[in-house]
């Protein structure tokens, strides 16, 4: 509370407010509605939900809607095109309903790029804000795990590590999590050493407040931009990850279907059956370019120096 004196001579109270807490709350506002002029980020978040919607339904929306068992195979109509005997989308090698297998291979391969991204994410930034802010040895060792682990090629890493466990979407997330989170600590450890210079943090830390509770209250609400970004695109890697290893046949096995073994399994018939690989391809390709997009969205949109 402050006073002031106008030419009157009439003293007024004036409440003070809190600059930074509006400084806080201005750059949220302002990102947000950066994204809602953003029309190019928003449409591909309104594909991104409507194939999550429809994996999500995919038993639903095949024993209701299409009537059909995704894993029922039946010889006698095996390839059948698109249209016939209500098969939408035609039937597989095994006369299997393509339509019915991709949408449950979304369920499996959405899944998986998902919770593989989270916790990639968890373990970064758990590992790469503790070495950033308290640094010393343990920052040293995690460091030399992190080079190393970097050193060798990911692709080859990542089929090594795969190939000891059975493949099955559980072991595929630990496997691409294990092999996959030292990018993430990388980011997180280099921005909160930026972050944990800054006046107001060490402001924080003269006052008594304890590690724990800077880390959590001053330096992770500013990695919240940074980690959505890595959030959205690490999904669109794992997807992509997925579909390598299947093509490797060290990704999830028959018959539960992904987009990626789904892929995999149809080159074999793309004279014969060309949209058995057109339907898992363009899922592939425009759920990890919607990914992107979202993802170049978010940064453009809370970045602190981008002028409206």
């Amino acid at each position: 509370m402050a006073t002031h004196v106008n030419s009157n001579g009439k003293i007024t109270r004036l409440e003070l407010t809190d600059h930074s807490k509006i400084k806080s709350e201005s750059l949220l506002t302002r990102g947000f509605r950066r994204l809602r002029r953003d029309r190019l980020t928003l449409f591909a978040l309104a594909v991104l939900l409507v194939f999550v919607g429809l994996s999500l339904a995919a038993p639903f929306i095949t024993g209701n809607v299409l009537h059909v068992d995704p894993n029922a195979t039946s010889p006698r109509d095996r390839l059948l095109p698109p249209g016939t005997e209500g098969h939408l989308l035609g039937t597989d090698q095994l006369g299997r309903d393509h339509l019915g297998r991709l949408l449950h291979g979304g369920r499996v391969s959405l899944a998986i790029g998902f919770f593989s991204a989270v916790t990639i994410l968890v373990i970064g930034l758990v590992v790469g804000m503790a070495t950033g802010y308290f640094g010393g040895l343990v920052d040293d060792l995690v460091n030399w795990v992190i080079t190393t682990l970097d050193a060798l090629p990911a692709l080859y890493l990542l089929i090594a590590v795969s190939a000891l466990l059975r493949p099955s979407p559980g072991s595929l997330i630990l496997v691409i999590a294990i092999t996959g989170w030292t990018g993430a600590a990388r980011l997180v450890r280099g921005q909160t050493i930026q972050i944990r210079n800054l006046d107001y943090v060490m402001a924080a830390r003269a006052l008594g407040a304890s590690p724990w509770r800077i880390m959590f209250s001053h330096i992770l609400p500013n990695l919240i931009s940074v980690l959505a970004i890595s959030l959205a695109i690490g999904i669109g890697g794992v997807i992509l990850a997925e579909a390598t290893l299947s093509f490797l046949s060290l990704g999830v096995q028959e018959p539960t279907p992904t987009w990626g073994n789904m892929l995999t399994d149809a080159r074999s018939y793309f004279n014969r059956a060309a949209y058995l690989m057109i339907g898992p391809g363009l899922l592939i390709s425009i759920t990890v370019l919607c990914l992107y997009i979202i993802g170049d969205g978010i940064r453009d949109a809370f970045d602190p120096q981008a002028v409206d």
